[in-house]
């Protein structure tokens, strides 16, 4: 297997990722899958920051249409977020891959609470290091937590795992036209309303000069092909 082209980066999966084929919930046959591959990841010697999505267990926004007010319902979503966290620590640490979850919102029982400093160093001391409860704030998305946990422990490239293999002029799904980007600058998918990630996120990471990789995490393969450098998805940087 050839040299990983990164040392440290932050990994950015969506609820979804974890439900499998199911229609919510987490499929622990797709966690495990994630696992297997993230295990290989570890092997190489990469620093891992993970962040992940709750949409697969409560999304706020369906919570708006019920009456539900907005921060309560986004705390909701971060609550869902540590259940994904837990699900995916104990698939890790299944497989030997030695990890920890720090969140956002404090749970001493199942989790650290998130402290830069402790989490540099258990990325040090060769741990995944899986991030939960967002930033800890409502009207902020997971998207923006990955941007801003990247940015504070130094990855140096953001992962951005989706359903599709890159970013495109219109939704590939519906218009077989669509036209994938290989790369774009920051600011060409804020000003073309790209919306691969929310605005908040995408300035976070040109401030910072993080790189974002988008790519298609439903490939099995498709990580490792991202971390060793190979042509896949689109690269967002510079300007």
């Amino acid at each position: 297997m050839s040299k990983p082209a990164y040392k440290r980066i932050l990994l950015k999966l969506s609820g979804e990722a974890l439900q499998g084929s199911r229609q919510s919930g987490i499929d622990f046959d797709a966690v495990g899958s994630l696992c297997d591959e993230l295990k290989q990841v570890r092997e190489l010697g990469v620093e891992v920051g993970l962040v992940v999505g709750g949409g697969n267990i409560f999304r706020g926004s369906v919570g708006l249409k019920s009456g539900l007010d907005k921060p309560t319902g986004d705390y909701m979503g971060m609550l869902a977020t540590i259940i994904n966290a837990l699900a995916l620590q104990s698939g890790l640490e299944a497989r030997g891959v030695a990890s920890r979850v720090l969140t956002a919102i404090e749970v001493p029982p199942v989790a650290e609470p998130y402290i830069r400093r402790r989490a540099v160093r258990h990325l040090e001391k060769e741990r995944l290091v899986i991030f939960g409860a967002g930033t800890g704030n409502p009207f902020f998305t997971t998207d923006t937590a990955a941007a801003l946990r990247a940015s504070e422990i130094g990855a140096e490239m953001l992962f951005k795992a989706t359903k599709v293999d890159g970013i495109y002029d219109c939704d590939p799904l519906s218009n077989a036209d669509a036209k994938r980007y290989d790369e774009l600058s920051y600011t060409e998918v804020l000003s073309r309303n790209l919306g691969v990630m929310d605005a908040t996120a995408i300035s976070l990471c040109r401030e910072n000069r993080l790189p974002i990789l988008v790519f298609d995490s439903t490939k099995p393969g498709n990580i490792l092909k991202a971390l060793q450098g190979e042509n896949i998805g689109t690269l967002v940087r510079g300007g």
